[in-house]
Parts: C-alpha cells; sequence; structure tokens
C-alpha cells in the first residue's frame, strides 16, 4: 500500500478547490466590474509633465458602457460635492474603495465663431495652476449622446506632481465622467464651465427650491449625454436647482452645430450686491446668429446687463481677456479660416504671454472643437504649433497631429 498517495491527493484536492475559489471570484469581479476594469486598462499617457514648464501630463480614457448618469438624475442629482462622491462610490465601486471629486477655482476664456465654409467653431481655453488632464471618450448608449470632454485630474484627486502612478490612481479616475471641463457630443452640442467671481467674496450659487438638484460639472455632464441642441439644453437645465462647487461661482457656455449659443448666469443684483445667493435667477443670454452677430465670448466677465454698474469695468475680472478676444473677432464678425485660425485666437489670451490679473497665471489646454464635424484640436500647456503637444480628437479616438 502507497502511504504517500493520501496525502498527495489531499494536497491536490485543496489545490483544485482553491483554484475553483481564485477563479469564481475573479469571474464575479469581472461580472460586476467589466466596464470599470475595461475603463482602467484603456487609460494611456500622451504628453509627459515638464516641470521646466509647468506643465502637468496628459492622458485619455475611453469609459466602457455606462457610469450610472441616468441613476444619478433619478435619484434627483446631488446638491453638493459630499452627496456626489457618495453616489460616485456607491455605484462605482459598490462602497468598497472611497472616490473623491472637487473643484477649485477656473479662470479661462472661451469664444463660438465659424469658418469661411461654414462649420461651427466652440474654442476653449482652461486656466489654471499646474495640473494634470484627461481626456474623456464616453458611449453610454441608452440613448444618450456619445461625447469626448476635458477633466482636471486634480478634481478626483490624483496627485498634482506624480500624476497617474498606479492602480489606485487610475481607479480615482473613474469618476472622471462627473467632472467636465468641456466637452462636444455627437449631436455637435457644446459647452464649457468657467468661474465668475460673483459677490464680495464670491460666492456659490446655490438654490435651494422643490426642483432636483445639478453640481456645476454634473450640469455639463446632462448636457453632454441628452442635449440635441441649445434650446433643449437650456429647457432641461431650468428643470434643476444649481449648486456651485468648491465654494465658488461659475457661469457657463453651450453652443451647437447650428451656430446658436448661449451664456448661462445665474445673479442677483449687481457685483456689490449679488451676495445672496439662494435668491439668484437664472440669465439667458442668447447669440442666435439668424438676429445677432456671428460670435460669442465669455471670460470670466459677466455680461448680464449693469452687473458692474457699482464697480469699474476695468477692475472686473477677466475683462483685459474679453476685449482681447473681441478685438479679434469682431473685425471678421468671427468668421475664422480653420481650427487653425482657432488656436491662434486662443493663444492670444494664454496665460503665459500676458499679465496675468489672478494667480491661476497657466493656460493648461487649449481645445477648438468642431460642431460641425464633431471633432477638434486639442493642445496642452500652451505649445501652439508644437507636433508632439498638439492632438487631433473624435467621438472614436485621439490621435498626435499628423
Amino acid at each position: 500500500m502507497n502511504t504517500k498517495k493520501g496525502p498527495i491527493r489531499l494536497i491536490s484536492g485543496i489545490f483544485i478547490t482553491i483554484s475553483c475559489i481564485v477563479i469564481i471570484l475573479i469571474a464575479v469581479v469581472f461580472a460586476i466590474w467589466h466596464n470599470e476594469i475595461s475603463t482602467v486598462a484603456s487609460i494611456k499617457k500622451i504628453s509627459d509633465a515638464n516641470p521646466e514648464h509647468s506643465d502637468g501630463a496628459v492622458y485619455t480614457m475611453t469609459v466602457s458602457g455606462d457610469y450610472y448618469f441616468d441613476d444619478f438624475l433619478k435619484q434627483n442629482g446631488a446638491k453638493n460635492d459630499s452627496e456626489l462622491i457618495s453616489f460616485i462610490t456607491g455605484k462605482i465601486t459598490k462602497g468598497i474603495i472611497p472616490m473623491n471629486i472637487k473643484n477649485s477655482e477656473i479662470a479661462c476664456s472661451a469664444f463660438t465663431a465659424s469658418t469661411n465654409d461654414g462649420k461651427r467653431m466652440f474654442g476653449r481655453n482652461y486656466d489654471f495652476k499646474k495640473t494634470n488632464t484627461m481626456i474623456v471618450h464616453t458611449k453610454p448608449g441608452n440613448g444618450r449622446h456619445a461625447s469626448v470632454s476635458t477633466v482636471d485630474l486634480q478634481f478626483v484627486s490624483v496627485n498634482i506632481d506624480t500624476g497617474i502612478t498606479g492602480v489606485k490612481d487610475k481607479i480615482l479616475c473613474l469618476a472622471a465622467p462627473y467632472a467636465p471641463l468641456d466637452g462636444v457630443n455627437d449631436a455637435g452640442v457644446s459647452c464649457g464651465i468657467f468661474m465668475s467671481y460673483q459677490g464680495e467674496k464670491t460666492v456659490p450659487t446655490d438654490i435651494n427650491t422643490d426642483k432636483p438638484d445639478l453640481t456645476s460639472t454634473t450640469m455639463l455632464r446632462m448636457v453632454l449625454d441628452y442635449a440635441d441642441n441649445v434650446d433643449e439644453a437650456v429647457e432641461m437645465i431650468k428643470k434643476y436647482d444649481l449648486h456651485d462647487s468648491a465654494k465658488t461661482s461659475y457661469h457657463y457656455m453651450i453652443a451647437d452645430a447650428t451656430g446658436k449659443s448661449v451664456v448661462l448666469e445665474w445673479v442677483n443684483g449687481t457685483d456689490s450686491t449679488d451676495n445672496d445667493a439662494s435668491k439668484r435667477k437664472l440669465n439667458v443670454i442668447y447669440n442666435d446668429p439668424a438676429k445677432d452677430s456671428n460670435y460669442q465670448i465669455i471670460t470670466n466677465y459677466i455680461l448680464s446687463d449693469g452687473y458692474y454698474k457699482d464697480v469699474p469695468e476695468k477692475e472686473a475680472h477677466g475683462v483685459d481677456r474679453f476685449q482681447m478676444l473681441s478685438s479679434a473677432l469682431a473685425p471678421k464678425n468671427g468668421v475664422i479660416a480653420n481650427e487653425e485660425e482657432g488656436m491662434k485666437t486662443l493663444a492670444i489670451v494664454g496665460r503665459r504671454g500676458m499679465k496675468n490679473e489672478d494667480s491661476n497665471s497657466l493656460t493648461i489646454h487649449s481645445v477648438v472643437y468642431n460642431l460641425t464635424d464633431k471633432t477638434a484640436l486639442w493642445v496642452d500647456n500652451e505649445h501652439y504649433g508644437e507636433k508632439e503637444h498638439t492632438f487631433v480628437l473624435d467621438l472614436e479616438n485621439t490621435k498626435a497631429s499628423e
């Protein structure tokens, strides 16, 4: 009788049992998080950080499947960043891994324009301190639009100095669809967020009625996912109370492929009296090409009539960049040759090259969205004209400029 067979069979049985358990666990994990796993696997770095130029790194990510935004709206949204974090953590990681999302001061400049052959453009500079960015591709299905958008990765708690260093940072990036700064969808609707410095100490808009709730960047996500045009976007937004994030105030621009654009401002009185953020009312400032000029401009400068009557206009935030863009676009009535000319227009107000009125001294990314073709020209860290820092975006992929 071979006495060794018993222990061998026992060890073999234990090994088979453990292997089966591991396989089952892997299958369960994949079944629950297969979209998240595919999303994390898609993350790529396309531009390195350069501390000497105060450049952050640039990444791309393609979101696989849904990211639960339908569920977010069904629960009536969120009144603040804490509620948003709770929702994202519960849905994306099932409460196992803590997530985070935050916003901060955003300077910026943007304009709408048309090309000589009638294509519509939305150009935008994102101004901030050194940070890392991510170009996010989404295609959620269920009747929602595909989109490409840009996200500041510090808003999902990726370290500014190190960037994405491992799996933990990549998991944090799963919150990125909830934090777009600008973007375009496959209906040709584009939007952007801009700080507005409202009130004596920059008071964030905080409307509280019986309507459901949206934070700043989730409002942009709703527009990208659901809006077919500017008017539809405005009507959707009117159904929600806005709660600006990060203890600061913002206004917004939305444009579509017809040439129509709008600036949305929640205001209450003038610059010196606009301190009760709960009583602000939405002011919709249209630029309909059938009735008005061929372009629209937004910086940090409030456009609502009479807002700066108690303050010297020259002291208003962003008025210098507003005037510089006006000087560039007005003589041509907002007609530019192509995306490259649009990028040159953004370079005029690139923050490294001009005297800054605040500490947000860097232009982190510049993008010209083609609303007609649903594509974009995207440049990081004011490296205008440099091929390795210039990317052509569409709703399927990102590639370096050739």
